[in-house]
This record gives C-alpha cells, structure tokens and sequence, in this order.
C-alpha cells in the first residue's frame, strides 16, 4: 500500500471466518487490520497469510507483542519475515539488544514490516505499574522506553494517548506512534485504562490508531467505522 492507514481495526478472534468476515465489512474503508495473540494462536502464520491474500488492499498490524531473550526473537520473527504485513510489534522493556537483534532479523525480508516497540500497556495505570516493581510516573517509562526504541533504530512505538504529546518533543514527527486505547465518545473503557477520543489522539500527533470493541461489537461494524472516520 502506497499510503497506511490512520486506523486499525482490532480483530480479536480465533476464527479465521470471523476476521475475513471483519475485513469484509471494512472493504473499501482506509481501515487496516489489526492481528493478536488470540488469532496467531489459532490460526498461525498462514491464517494471517489467509487474511492478506484474500484482502490484499487492506494493511495488517501483526501485534504479538515478543519479549524474550535476543536470540529467540530475532529467531521467531525470522520466521515472520516474509509474511507480508506492514506493522509487527515487540516489548520494548525486552532491551536494547533484544531491539537491535529483531530489526536485523525483520529487515532480512524481501518486503520488511515497520517493527513497533510497545512501551506500557494501556492496561496499565500508574498503581498497577507500581504493583510490577515500576515504581516511576508512568510517562516516565513511556518516554524511557521510546527514547530507548529510537536508539535501537525501530520505526516507532505503541503508546498510549496521554503520552504522545511529550513523545512528539523528544522523539521528532518522523517517529512512528501506534496509539491503542482510542475510544469514541460515548463509548465504554472496558479493560483500557488511559484512552482517548479519534478526534483527540490525531490532533496530539497519533500516527495510527488502533480501535476495537467500538467498532467489532457495533451492530453494524461498518457504519461505526465510517462514524468514526467522519468524526476526524
């Protein structure tokens, strides 16, 4: 794709019916797709490959979110190198190595995905952060880690909302931000603890968003991601 799309839709299913199924109500949207655990799991590599072929338009967020020893990721993501989509992701806490040994092992591929480091879960706020032995401001590991992701040489990282404006300052405009935690107004926090409005996560610099439940529990996904798309 010549262009990335400003949202990725979280497709949080083990069905490979149910994420072509999703994809197909997006067609036409400039609405990617975003892949996790919950999908690998089942579906594997080819199960992904099987979304990216029958929809070759759409982009696709592979978020497994790797946090392991240097050389087993580099290994695992490896195997990924050729699957063809554009965004995968690692746990920047994994370390400067870790980092450094993925991007290598990604940029091996024919056709490289933009490798994303995930600074602290939007799941987290700053008394669960504590609860983990991270006892420091929760923007304050955020910056850390992404001023850390930026040495190692990774296109961005995963943040949340409330943290892009002091990420801009530091990390300059060319530094990818893949903001989960996007809510519309209106629409219920579920497990997410630091969110944000569409409108309000571009407006503070966001790359992409990525949006879930708001748009895969609507009654009719596809209306609720135009909704969205107007409301920008």
């Amino acid at each position: 794709m010549s262009e990335l799309p400003r949202i990725y839709c979280a497709c949080d299913v083990a069905s490979l019916d149910d994420a072509l199924t999703l994809s197909a109500k997006l067609d036409g949207l400039p609405i990617g797709i975003k892949l996790g655990l919950e999908f690998f799991m089942a579906q594997g590599a080819r199960g992904v490959g099987a979304v990216r072929d029958k929809r070759p338009n759409t982009s696709i967020f592979l978020d497994l979110k790797f946090h392991d020893i240097p050389n087993t990721v580099a290994a695992a993501l490896r195997t990924l190198s050729d699957i063809g989509v554009d965004y995968t992701n690692l746990h920047a806490s994994g370390g400067l190595e870790m980092m450094e040994r993925a991007l290598e092992a990604v940029n091996a591929a024919d056709n490289p995905a933009k490798l994303l480091a995930v600074t602290v879960l939007t799941a987290l706020d700053a008394e669960r952060l504590d609860a983990v032995g991270q006892r420091t401001p929760v923007q304050d590991q955020v910056l850390r880690l992404a001023k850390l992701t930026q040495q190692a040489g990774l296109a961005g990282v995963v943040c949340s909302a409330h943290e892009i404006t002091a990420l801009r300052a530091i990390c300059g405009d060319d530094f990818t931000l893949m903001t989960p935690g996007i809510r519309p107004a209106g629409s219920a926090n579920n497990d997410q603890k630091r969110v944000m409005t569409p409108h309000g996560a571009l407006k503070s610099g966001a790359t992409h968003l990525v949006i879930g439940r708001p748009i895969t529990k609507a009654a009719d996904p596809r209306q609720a991601a135009i909704d969205i798309l107007e409301s920008l």
